[in-house]
């Protein structure tokens, strides 16, 4: 029923008189039209940082959190424990596991 309201043309006092009579919301089918005149967004893929991780780095930290020594530990505690250590192969904020589809660690956005 709507989208028969929206196909008329938006005449003052048509759509709000229809809109009444056909018990629709007014604001439905004006964010519908609105909907239909917007221009087609176009996704793009969002370029990669400069300093991001290279694939081999990426591969290296993911080894790391799939190493047997680390395997019931999240990935915040492995670079708590790698830091400590004196290592350091990337900010915590790099998302690595994240970005493999991985599960999320928790208080990590």
């Amino acid at each position: 029923m709507t989208e028969a309201i929206v196909a008329l043309a938006p005449v003052n006092g048509m759509t709000a008189a229809t809109c009444a009579a056909l018990g629709v919301s007014r604001a439905s089918v004006q964010r519908r039209r609105a909907r239909l005149i917007a221009p087609v967004v176009v996704p793009r893929r969002r370029p990669t940082p400069t300093r991001a991780l290279t694939v081999r780095q990426r591969q290296v930290v993911l080894d790391l959190l799939h190493a047997p020594r680390f395997a019931d530990q999240a990935p915040a505690e492995v670079y708590a424990s790698l830091l400590d250590e004196g290592i350091y192969h990337c900010s915590i904020r790099t998302h690595v596991s994240r970005a493999r589809g991985q599960r999320r660690t928790p208080g990590t956005p």
